[in-house]
């Protein structure tokens, strides 16, 4: 190789990288880009985020050759940019995000829908990269609240998390709470979704009915059609075990028959079946007897396989729902909801979160809250 190809695929190589910070929300990590970063001919993007994560992977599924995890909850990215003036004065907000969810062993890039893990982040991430003004008269309780503005959903996300005083930067190593999946204490995050029914299908329940009947050629089966947050599936569990024969939510069994069922869902809402990342579904089952600490039981699918925990747009609507009377949620909890906040314990398969629902005197979804944690984990460049 002589100097001057040396040279060429140097400069190549540096040519195809990009600044980026990496960032655990919740119980997801992903990549945070600034949108000025990004090539304004959008149709690039693709290339640029599939080689970030390391996607197409089909022989392994391992991302290896990238930022992925060979996991749906760790194959996200979040793109961001300052709000508009616009935005500012009509909206309120400070920055607009948006949400890309890779695929693993193909090349689906999909934008349908919203994180809630990562959302938990926006505001951080937009206050470290300077994006926000951190001024005295926002800091409330030595805490700030970072308004958002989603592309995906067209929905306003808020994060309002504790700032240090001497850096005016976010302080994510308090020992204020924990959360399932996550090992160890920090600071704590409070994630509220604004008016979040109808983030895709512009209806809470696009069914028009709290409850309805999911007919495929494996049987009928009862399920809530709800979209808040992020639209969603509920199915009850016991119906699903019943026709696989197999308690596995990992089966074969299983997850074909919860696949045919989300298509099924998915034209119900007048969404595409096709797109794999929206609508999600989820199983839904009573707490056991021996169970004190959770109101009800979830499993649910991302990307067509069981999330090791719940994927916190799943959640909120699940919480949203639980709220609503006449849905299946709200037929298999264990107690009354009481209380302004509407809090409701679920049970995953990593522990128990703390979900709570706003909603104004018509009834209509005010807002949909949750607690989450976050760190910082690397900022540099990443190669695609």
């Amino acid at each position: 190789m002589n100097l001057v190809t040396s040279v060429v695929r140097q400069a190549n190589s540096v040519a195809r990288t990009i600044p980026a910070t990496f960032l655990r929300g919740g119980t997801s990590k992903g990549i945070f880009l600034q949108r000025s970063h990004l090539s304004q001919d959008t149709s690039k993007w693709n290339e640029i985020f599939l080689g970030l994560m390391g996607s197409p992977d089909a022989e392994y599924g391992r991302q290896l050759d990238g930022m992925g995890g060979g996991i749906s909850s760790l194959s996200k990215i979040c793109v961001v940019q300052p709000a508009s003036l616009e935005q500012l004065q009509t909206l309120g907000v400070d920055v607009e995000y948006t949400f890309v969810q890779v695929g693993i062993r193909d090349s689906t890039i999909d934008y349908s829908g919203n994180c809630g893990n990562l959302s938990s982040m926006i505001g951080v991430f937009a206050l470290d990269e300077g994006m926000v003004d951190n001024t005295a008269q926002r800091i409330q309780n030595s805490r700030i609240t970072v308004r958002a503005f989603n592309t995906n959903t067209r929905k306003i996300v808020n994060t309002t998390f504790p700032i240090d005083p001497d850096s005016g930067m976010a302080d994510l190593t308090l020992p204020e709470t924990r959360i399932a999946g996550v090992s160890g204490e920090a600071s704590q995050i409070q994630l509220d979704f604004h008016k979040p029914s109808g983030a895709r299908t512009g209806k809470l329940l696009p069914a028009e009915v709290p409850m309805t009947k999911l007919e495929i050629t494996e049987g009928t089966f009862c399920a809530s059609l709800v979209d808040a947050t992020n639209p969603t599936i509920f199915v009850d569990r016991a119906e699903i075990v019943n026709v696989s024969k197999t308690e596995d939510p990992g089966s074969h069994e299983q997850l074909q028959l919860l696949e045919i069922l989300r298509r099924e869902g998915a034209i119900r809402m007048g969404l595409d079946p096709n797109a794999q990342a929206q609508p999600k579904i989820a199983m839904l089952s009573p707490p056991k007897a021996t169970d004190s600490d959770a109101d009800i039981e979830i499993i649910a699918l991302s990307m067509g396989v069981p999330h090791k925990a719940v994927p916190m747009t799943v959640g909120l609507c699940l919480g949203v729902a639980a709220n609503t009377r006449g849905t299946l949620p709200s037929k298999f909890l264990r107690r009354k909801i009481v209380g302004e906040s509407k809090l409701v314990k679920l049970r995953h398969p990593g522990g128990v979160v703390e979900v709570g629902a706003l909603f104004d005197t018509e009834g209509k979804v005010e807002s949909a809250s949750v607690i989450r944690t976050g760190r910082r984990l690397m900022k540099g460049y990443v190669w695609y």
